[in-house]
């Protein structure tokens, strides 16, 4: 059986205020495509399939056509829900959808129940685990009553799960988890567009850990939560998001395993890349080389975060790029050159100084060292009087 193991779609999400719609669809045009190139069984999403648990129409019009798309190659979906979607909205097709060869799950209770497809070499049982909270499921009967972490929970659900793998034991039956958590090791390829998904305050990255040895006696664990590519294990892998959305994601690989089961179990893993519609890249210099620099064009159509090193800030300086760089994400102004604070109190500061003196020094202050230009200089000095508070 060949797998193609991807998660965290997050179909419906924004980057930086930009629509990803269109992108996202674009990158989920693909999937049958790899299918049929690699004749792929099943295509199994490991969590986080919509970014909001209420997406908006548009959103539910885009997976609806990748999910029919997918399914008309004749490869079946195993879906879970992860902690950005709503489970109870994605669990509603679930009681007919199987027949088809969509199975979802979205719900803890159903963790334990395999789902059984069939190879050349026999049968193949998937459980998914959808995202757990622990304050949710403490009343279900493997769960400790005081479970407030990841590990408790999903180490609960492995630890039946197991027991179900004992006890269907037969000639060339293989098993493979879907999870969507945060394991041990995959601390590297954290993002901060990642949301932490427990309540309690974190031990890693936002999440508490679940150890990697929790999968073990898995024939294939397929994880989601982290936006980056990660083998924690031959057997135990993230495949990271379908697209970028942090540019501390800037430059990684966008895509899923290839995961092949023989008769014995796992065989041969493999990455197969899905295309970046619109890469990021982060561009530094002054403000003027940002808007005039030659070697800077060929990045007109990227999402791009500007970092201008200017001593003090520009106005209006989002407006300013995209005049060149139409997809501007973030603009940041750290600058080269920098004042030392005062130290003086603001009462020392201002004593004995007349109006005038105190605005110049104000403006030194809030502009790393930068004072008034002697335009600003004339336009103060008619506004204090005018204002009648002291002659200049």
């Amino acid at each position: 059986m060949k797998i193609l193991h991807t998660s965290d779609w997050h179909v419906g999400r924004t980057f930086h205020s930009y629509n990803t719609l269109e992108a996202v669809s674009q990158v989920l045009a693909e999937i049958p495509k790899l299918i049929r190139t690699h004749n792929i069984q099943v295509v199994v999403v490991a969590g986080d399939i919509y970014d909001l648990a209420n997406p908006a129409p548009e959103a539910v019009k885009v997976l609806r056509d990748a999910v029919a798309a997918i399914l008309q190659t004749g490869a079946k979906i195993v879906m879970t829900s992860g902690n950005h979607d709503s489970s109870t909205r994605l669990s509603f097709a679930g009681a007919f959808s199987a027949p088809s060869g969509l199975h979802l799950v979205t719900q803890a209770e159903e963790a334990l129940k395999p789902i059984e497809l069939i190879d050349e070499h026999g049968p193949v049982d998937f459980y998914g685990i959808p995202f757990l909270q622990p304050e949710l499921v403490r009343h279900l009967d493997w769960v400790p009553k005081d479970a407030n972490s990841q590990h408790q929970v999903v180490g609960g659900a492995m630890t039946e799960i197991r027991k179900v793998i004992s006890q269907r034991k037969s000639p060339n039956r293989r098993s493979v988890v879907v999870a969507h958590t945060f394991v041990a090791g995959g601390e590297t390829e954290t993002s901060d567009s990642e949301r932490a998904i427990t309540l309690k305050p974190l031990e890693v990255g936002g999440v508490d850990v679940v150890p990697k040895d929790v999968f073990a006696g898995t024939t294939y664990a397929a994880l989601g939560h982290i936006h980056g590519r990660k083998e924690l294990e031959p057997h135990l892998r993230y495949s990271g998001a379908l697209m970028h959305y942090s540019f501390k994601e800037a430059g990684k690989p966008r895509g899923g395993w290839l995961v092949e089961l023989n008769a014995e179990g796992l065989g041969q893993v493999e990455w197969l890349d899905l295309p970046i519609i619109r890469p990021l890249v982060e561009l530094r210099g002054t403000f003027d080389e940002l808007l005039s620099k030659s070697d800077f064009s060929r990045f007109a159509n990227h999402y791009v975060r500007a970092i201008y090193t200017d001593q003090t800030r520009q106005v209006d300086a989002m407006v300013k790029l995209k005049t060149r760089f139409e997809w501007c994400a973030e603009v940041l102004n750290e600058p080269e050159v920098r004042v030392a604070e005062n130290e003086l109190s603001y009462r020392e500061r201002i004593k004995g100084k007349t109006d005038l003196e105190i605005i110049e020094g104000f403006l030194i202050d809030v502009r790393n060292g930068v004072g008034a230009s002697p335009e600003e200089l004339e336009l103060i000095k008619q506004v204090i009087n005018a204002s009648g508070a002291s002659e200049v």
